[in-house]
Formats: C-alpha cells, structure tokens, sequence
C-alpha cells in the first residue's frame, strides 16, 4: 500500500457534461467549486447545469432509449461487465479520486467502496438476460395470457455524496440492464468519482445517450429534472426532506419514484452478547465513512446489566480510532465531506452537551480540514433531538434498556426505518427483533454488511422500494400483460 507520504493526488480528467455521447460545458458558461474536505482547498470548477442542460440531456436520453431498450440483452450485459472490468483497471485511481473529493480513508475506498461498486456491476450484468415475464394460466382456455417486462424509459437518478461510486452503481446496474436510459445529477459536492465512470462507460463503447451526467445544484438542475414531462421515473438517495420535494414536484406528471433515505438506525447490544465483538460492531456501526451513511447504527441501546462494562470498552475504543489524513492508509476516520456538514454535526454536539453526558469526543479532531473526533453520548434518552434527527456523522446516543418490551417500544419509536442490529448468542432473542423491528435491514452479529444481491431500504420516512437484489430490477421494469384469441 502506498504511503500518505507518496500517494500523488489524481489528476481530475473531467469536469464537464456528458450529454449525447460528448462532454459539453453547461449552457450558461457557469461552474462551481469542488472542494477537498481534508484540506478545504478547490480541487476544481464544475460545469453547473440548470433547466437548458437538462433538457439536451433529457432529448439525448430519449432518442437513446429508441434503441437501447431494443438492444439485446446480451449485448446489454457485454456492455456492463466491460464497465465492471475498466472500473476494476482504474480502481487506483479511482479510490484516490473518491477519497480526494469525499474525505474518507484510502483503506475504506480501496477495500469497501471499490470492490462493492465493480460487484454491483458484475451483478447486474448477469440480471440483463434474465429479467423476463410469465405465462398466465386464466380461467378461459380461449385465450393464451403472458406477462413482459419492459424498460420504464429515461430514468432521472439523483445520489448522494457519502458514496459516490458505490450510489451511482446501485442505479446504473439495474437501470442499464432492464434497458431505461439514464441522466444522472451527481451531488454537488462530490461529482468527479461519476465523470470518471462517465468517461469510462465511453470506453467501454455504451451507445451516445444512453447515460448521460448533468453536475449543478438541487434547486436547479435537480428540480428540473424532477419536473421534466419526458422523464420517466426518478431515483433518489438523501434526506427525507428533499424525497418530500421531490414527491409533490413529481406528482404533475406521474412519475414513478423510489427513494433510499435516512434514518435512526438501532443497534442493541443484550448482555449474553460478546462484547468484544460487539463493541467493534458499534465501532463499525456509527464511525465507518465518518458517521456519514444512512443506515448509521446512531441510537446504541445496551442492555442495563451491561451497560457499564461495554461502555468503557467503547470509549476506549473510539479513542484509539485513528483520524486524520485520508490518504494515509492506517487512517479508520477521515474528513466529513463539506464545511455545511461539518458545522451542522459539530452543532448537534453542542445541542447534545446540553441534553446528555459526552463521554468522549465532541469537538474537531484537527486544526486544518473537516474533521471530528469520535463522539458518545451516554445518558441519552430516546426522545432526544440526538436521538430522534439524523446528525449523519460520527455521533453516536447510548441508551439503555430494561428487557425486550422495553427496547422495542424505544426501537420502533422513530419516523425512520431503515435498518437494524442486535448482538446476541441467544438466537431466539435474535429471531424474536429481527421479526419486531420495523426495519428494511436487520443485522445479526454483523453491522453495514452488504451485497449487491441483497435488497437494501426502509419503512416508513426511511423511503420507497429497494435497491439491490431483484428488487431493484422490479424499480426499472414496467409489467405488459398480453392476451391472444386462441380460436
């Protein structure tokens, strides 16, 4: 592994659009500032897109989808696995990329966000061919019933910037290989990982249209690509505040949605656990990729009678947490992605030394960059404003609980629903959460293990339909039932 001292950052290879099979600037001549968050310094101006951007980009999705939907789905899948295997070639590069542009460690990209993002790939390239329909047995043998898929059509997706690579994956494998066209909005702050992918997918030899990039802002090229009248389906990973946006704008014209969301999630901790493990399970829980991932096992529920042993096994254990230069590879904590998170996170601290105890943590973690030290609150109750909103970085509310009943009244009382763990060795006690808990995901022993074939979201304000798996096939399929007169 190459050392901080040595590790050059990447070159940035693209800044502009990708519209039509050509990189473009925006309309307007205008860009934006994308930033380091370890050094807060510019890394580079971005074309920033509004409705004129989208619009070209909408029309160049369209036209592809003509053809593309029509293309063979072993064509499709070539065309994925040839992504997969570029994406694999340039994974170097591409993991300092995402760690310039994200803050994160180098050890996470290289180890997690890379090899996750290439399986995805590989995943959905096998689906391309098998995504087919049903014979209908009816009630009238006069008639010979059948169901196909087919593709929704051009498929506005919006990710988020805690994992570019890995977000843009979990869209463009299920979406390319039911045959939809894609215009991709990149989040603000870390578009550069996805313009890479872009210029690699033009590589690979993906037909002009068929995926196109517009950069900028929410507000505006977000909006517009919500509101457009020839987008036929958006896809969204955020905050459940913008989802609500997204909804009401959407509802003019009938979009189909799905949206993986945020949440609360409820990591607990029963006594007959292996602390050990699951201390490191909590460590894993709350502080990978900054405390900045939806699923972020926040609320910490231990059980009483080990409550005060586990705790001093966690606080040791975050005070060793390494954080600082992200491109040092013995680095577990890097920095949070924009100046707006840092403030808001260091801002839910304050408001959580007013409502709890900090035990450790609780303030920036280095002089220069968007970095913040490990936190725990003990002594929190579940109704908290630490525990009920989502602060998405490395903060974390310990709450402790009596028996079963007791924790899962506390669990299940959240607007989220999203994921979920229990440690135990008792597996009935296991069994008796995972089936309770209102939750998308439930982790046994295990904390934010994932896989492309698995179905990944949430209940309640925690979003709409599944990523991964089957599933999400199901997102980028509209079903056709057809009936023939047999006589």
């Amino acid at each position: 592994m190459t050392t901080a001292t040595t590790l050059a950052a990447p070159s940035v290879t693209q800044t502009q659009n990708l519209i039509g099979g050509k990189w473009q600037p925006s309309k307007s001549g205008k860009t934006f500032n994308v930033y380091n968050p370890s050094t807060t310094e510019v890394i580079a101006q971005v074309a920033e897109s509004d409705a004129a951007d989208v619009d070209v980009a909408v029309a160049a999705a369209r036209k592809a989808f003509q053809t593309w939907s029509k293309t063979s789905p072993r064509e499709r899948s070539a065309l994925l696995y040839k992504l997969a295997d570029l994406i694999e070639k340039n994974a170097e590069e591409l993991a300092a990329l995402e760690t310039l542009n994200n803050g994160k460690p180098i050890a996470e990209t290289t180890n997690a966000d890379l090899p996750l993002t290439i399986s995805t790939f590989r995943y959905y390239a096998g689906w391309a061919d098998k995504i087919y329909g049903d014979i209908v047995p009816v009630a009238s043998n006069d008639f010979f019933v059948y169901t196909r898929k087919e593709a929704v059509g051009v498929c506005g997706q919006i990710i988020p910037w805690n994992f570019p690579l890995l977000m843009l994956a979990w869209k463009f494998g299920p979406a390319l290989a039911a045959g939809n066209t894609i215009v991709l909005k990149p989040a603000e702050q870390t578009p550069l990982s996805a313009l890479r992918v872009g210029e690699l997918a033009l590589e690979a030899g993906f037909p002009p249209g068929v995926i196109n990039i517009v950069n900028g802002f929410g507000e505006s090229a977000g909006d517009a690509l919500v509101k457009h009248p020839d987008v036929d389906k958006i896809a969204f990973t955020g905050h459940y505040e913008t989802a609500q946006i997204i909804m009401a704008a959407a509802s003019k014209t009938l979009k189909r949605l799905t949206f993986e969301l945020g949440g609360k999630s409820p990591n607990v901790v029963y006594a007959d656990a292996d602390l050990d493990l699951a201390v490191q399970g909590a460590m894993t829980g709350i502080f990978f990729n900054q405390g900045e991932v939806c699923c972020a096992g926040s609320r910490l529920f231990v059980e009483q009678s080990a409550h005060d042993q586990f705790i001093e096994k966690f606080k040791a254990a975050a005070e060793s947490h390494k954080v600082g230069n992200p491109f040092d590879p013995d680095t577990r904590q890097g920095a949070q992605v924009s100046e707006e998170q840092y403030n808001k996170i260091l801002s839910y601290i304050d408001l959580g030394k007013q409502e709890a105890n900090c035990i450790t943590g609780g303030e920036p973690a280095c002089d220069n960059g968007w970095f913040v030290k490990p936190t725990i609150f003990t002594d929190v109750r579940n109704d908290m404003r630490i525990a009920q909103e989502e602060i998405f970085g490395p903060v974390v509310s310990v709450i402790p609980f009596k028996d079963h009943d007791d924790l899962l009244s506390q669990a299940n009382e959240t607007v989220y629903g999203l994921a979920a763990a229990v440690w135990t060795q008792d597996i009935k006690k296991a069994f008796k959460l995972a089936h309770s808990v209102r939750a998308g995901t439930v982790w046994v022993n295990c904390y934010n293990t994932f896989d492309p074939a698995a179905p990944f979201g949430g209940y309640k304000f925690s979003g709409h339909g599944r990523e991964c798996g089957r599933d999400a096939i199901d997102n980028y399929t509209e079903t056709k039932t057809v009936w023939m007169n047999t006589n």
